[in-house]
């Protein structure tokens, strides 16, 4: 067995050289990924890169063209009666039957897990407090706002206690508040052994959330060319100062390289360790230094450099 081959063993969710095409349409053309068990790792690229049709073959929803899935431990094409139920799937937008309640969803999908029904409804009832949606237990889940009904479809994805989640734009439609708790909600997840992708555009949040980011363009994913962009991004350090003349003129003495961008001066630093040492040097050459941190999401500043690439 090969180092690659153990590896992938390990991994909780795992595909290799996937593709999948709509007629002439090539939605996914080469897409490998890797998600091991007690960690979040972010899916992102921009519309119609292939994200959703990606998930789709992982949840074992559609089935791939070309190339290999296993989802703990099983194929999707042969055993997906083993994928389902060791998966929970939040799509983008959440299907429910409008004239059933929150809680009558949620115990109608733990009876699809072969749950007893008073087993299902005690733990729907559980995972809507989990979501701030106890309020909501036995009103029609057509009351709802977007955001309420994204909530209902994380509690829902979780009816099973999946070992793997597949979260398909989770943020849409909810409120910062939610956000954060949502952000928190997936910590706790991967902290209980949970593999967790999750697809976002919302960069900055993932930054926050995320162990490990793979990028797509085109219907492929992109590896060490995506990997070493954000290695460089996150050596990204804004200087913000009460005279920035006189940075560039300090900087330029001491031969330290540094990009002069309409939100300020960006210095690259290898650590934290190194981030202390040079606030420190700057601050004995007299620089007055107000502000000195990270320039930004380095999900964030990778995509947007990769956009610019392919103009």
């Amino acid at each position: 067995m090969t180092a690659t081959d153990t590896a992938v063993d390990t991994a909780a969710v795992s595909a290799r050289g996937v593709a999948r095409a709509f007629g002439s349409v090539q939605a996914v053309a080469d897409a490998t990924l890797e998600v091991r068990p007690g960690t979040v790792t972010a899916l992102i690229g921009p519309n119609g890169c292939g994200k959703t049709t990606l998930m789709l073959m992982l949840a074992g929803l559609l089935r791939p063209d070309a190339g290999e899935i296993r989802v703990a431990g099983a194929d999707p094409r042969h055993d997906s009666a083993a994928v389902r139920a060791a998966i929970g799937w939040m799509p983008d937008q959440l299907g429910s039957w409008d004239n059933l309640t929150c809680l009558q969803t949620l115990t109608l999908m733990g009876r699809g897990y072969r749950l007893h029904k008073h087993e299902a409804r005690e733990r729907g009832a559980g995972l809507l407090d989990m979501v701030h949606l106890s309020e909501f237990a036995d009103r029609p889940t057509r009351v709802l706002s977007r955001g309420q009904k994204q909530r209902l479809s994380l509690a829902r994805a979780l009816m099973n206690d999946p070992q793997v989640l597949l979260l398909d734009e989770p943020a849409n439609g909810l409120d910062p508040r939610s956000r954060v708790e949502l952000r928190t909600l997936v910590r706790e997840l991967a902290a209980d052994g949970k593999a967790v992708l999750v697809s976002s555009h919302v960069l900055a949040e993932l930054d926050e959330m995320v162990d490990d980011a793979i990028f797509m363009s085109k219907g492929r994913t992109l590896g060490d060319e995506a990997a070493e962009k954000v290695a460089d991004a996150k050596r990204r350090y804004r200087v913000a100062t009460l005279d920035d003349a006189a940075l560039k003129e300090v900087l330029v003495e001491g031969g330290v390289p540094f990009d002069d961008e309409p939100s300020g001066v960006v210095v690259r630093v290898g650590s934290e360790e190194e981030a202390f040492q040079a606030l420190a040097w700057l601050m004995s050459r007299g620089v007055r230094v107000h502000r000195f941190g990270p320039a930004g999401s380095a999900l964030e500043q990778t995509y947007m450099a990769m956009e610019e690439e392919r103009r």
